[in-house]
C-alpha cells in the first residue's frame, strides 16, 4: 500500500462523512480493490470507526475487498433473464474464462460475477462488461464480447456494436422531448437537462447511449457531487423515488419514448443506472 495515494484522496474529499465514497472510489481506482491496510489509513485519517468504513465498504457491490481482473464481467440470473437461458451464458463465461463466479482469472485480466438484476430485464439475457450492456446474450456471444473486452471496450463503434442502446428520452412530467439534436455525444443527439449543485445552475447533456457515461455540461461537475435535474421546458425537478444500488443517491427518472423509463444516477462519477422496458414489444 502508499500511504501517499491515500492521503491524496482524503485531501480530495476533506469531509469524512459525506465523502467517504469518493474516498473508497478513489482508494478502488488505484489499487483495484480495498486493501485491508487502506481502510485502517481511512479510518485512522477521518476519525471513523473501521467498522463504519467496512460497512459502506460491503454495503456498494462497486466495492470490492478482493483483488479484481482488469475487467469485471456480469451475468444477470434475475428471473426474466434465468428463464431466457441466462444460467446457460453464465455457465459459458465460466468455461471460456477457466474460473467460476467470485473469482478472478490467475492473468488478472478478468473478474466473473453473476448478479440478480442489471436494470434492464426486457433485453435478456444481459451481461456486462466493465459497465457496457451486452444483450440478448446468447452462449455463441460470449467468445466475441471477451475478445473486445481485451481490445477495449471504450473504442468500440457505437452503432455497429450491441452493448450501446440508444434512447429517445422525454421528460416524464410534461412528456416532451429532451433530445437535443444540434448538441451530438457519441455521434447521437444527447438528452438536454438544466442542473443545479451548489450556487451552480446551468445545461448539462448527457449520451443518449444506454452504457455510454460521456456528459457535456456548462460548469464543471466535481466528483462525487449529487446534481439537482430539472426539465427545461416544464421546470420541473426530474426527481423519482428511487435511489442508485451502487451509491444511495437519488435517480434522474426519465421516459423513453416507445414505452419503459430510463433511471440514471445523480451523482457525478457513479455509474449507475438501470433501464425498464418491460411492456415494450421487441
Amino acid at each position: 500500500m502508499e500511504p501517499d495515494a491515500i492521503i491524496a484522496a482524503l485531501e480530495l474529499n476533506p469531509d469524512a462523512q459525506d465523502g467517504l465514497i469518493a474516498i473508497l472510489e478513489r482508494v478502488q481506482a488505484k489499487y483495484n480493490y480495498l486493501p485491508a491496510d487502506a481502510l485502517r489509513k481511512v479510518a485512522e485519517t477521518t476519525g471513523r470507526s473501521l467498522v463504519d468504513i467496512y460497512g459502506v465498504a460491503t454495503f456498494y457491490r462497486s466495492f470490492s475487498l478482493k483483488p479484481r481482473g482488469k475487467h469485471l464481467v456480469s451475468a444477470c440470473l434475475g428471473t426474466a433473464c434465468h428463464v431466457r437461458g441466462g444460467a446457460g451464458v453464465a455457465k459459458e463465461f465460466e468455461r471460456q474464462l477457466g474460473i467460476v463466479s467470485g473469482e478472478t482469472t490467475p492473468d488478472k485480466e478478468f473478474s466473473f460475477e453473476t448478479v440478480n438484476c442489471l436494470g434492464a430485464c426486457a433485453l435478456g439475457p444481459i451481461a456486462t462488461i466493465d459497465g457496457h450492456y451486452f444483450s440478448k446474450m446468447e452462449k455463441s456471444n460470449v467468445r466475441e464480447i471477451l475478445g473486445k473486452a481485451r481490445a477495449g471496450l471504450d473504442f468500440a463503434e457505437a452503432d455497429a456494436d450491441h452493448c450501446i442502446i440508444p434512447l429517445d428520452a422525454a421528460c416524464p412530467k410534461c412528456n416532451r422531448s429532451l433530445m437535443d439534436h444540434n448538441h451530438l455525444l457519441d455521434g447521437h443527439p444527447s438528452i438536454r437537462v438544466t442542473a443545479t449543485f451548489g450556487d451552480k445552475h446551468g445545461w448539462v447533456c448527457l449520451s443518449s447511449l444506454y452504457g455510454s457515461y460521456n456528459i457535456s455540461s456548462e460548469h464543471a461537475i466535481p466528483e462525487d457531487t449529487v446534481v439537482h435535474f430539472f426539465c427545461p421546458h416544464c421546470h420541473g425537478e426530474a426527481l423519482g423515488a428511487a435511489r442508485c444500488n451502487d451509491c444511495g443517491a437519488p435517480m434522474l427518472p426519465m421516459s423513453v419514448r416507445g414505452g419503459g423509463m430510463v433511471h440514471i444516477c445523480t451523482r457525478r462519477g457513479c455509474r449507475g443506472h438501470m433501464l425498464d422496458l418491460s411492456g415494450v414489444n421487441f
